[in-house]
């Protein structure tokens, strides 16, 4: 009986130490930060297990600068952007599953659309597009995504 019960004991120790190593990995994170985020309190993107949270990013280059010539370049620097995010946290443009996109004039819809078509691979991820009243930088366009390792696409 005590050898039963000992066996008992282990087993059920052996299991509540595998619960909270899986419980404790899963929670694991690893903050990406590529810009600096020049004191800002946030990350570029953060990843936990297989998903990839990114925040907004916007088209600055090394110097800050937004490029010139409207929305369709500022669009196509802004998803680079957030491209080097997604590589440098070792994901794919593919395994993007959910896109915010902030505008900051909805006119402007049409020609950010068809940078973003091009740029994206197919199947395209689920998005949500919005007019912001306005954006940091006085940027015309910012881009948040969520991406899933192995998502199938």
């Amino acid at each position: 009986m005590k050898k039963r019960t000992s066996q008992l004991i282990l087993a059920v120790f052996s299991l509540t130490l595998l619960v909270i190593s899986i419980a404790s990995s899963a929670q694991e994170r690893h903050v990406v930060n590529l810009s600096g985020t020049n004191g800002l309190p946030f990350s570029d993107g953060v990843v936990v297990g297989n998903t990839l949270y990114l925040s907004g990013q916007q088209g600055n280059d090394d110097k800050g600068k937004l490029p010139t010539g409207g929305i369709g370049p500022e669009t196509q620097a802004t998803l680079q952007n957030l491209e080097k995010v997604i590589k440098a946290a070792g994901f794919q443009l593919k395994d993007i599953v959910a896109v915010n996109v902030y505008l900051a004039d909805m006119h402007e819809f049409g020609d950010m659309n068809k940078v973003y078509k091009a740029f994206l691979p197919d199947p395209k991820p689920t998005r949500t597009t919005i007019q912001a009243a306005a954006l940091v930088n006085n940027a015309r366009v910012e881009i948040s995504a969520i991406a899933v390792k192995g998502s199938k696409k």
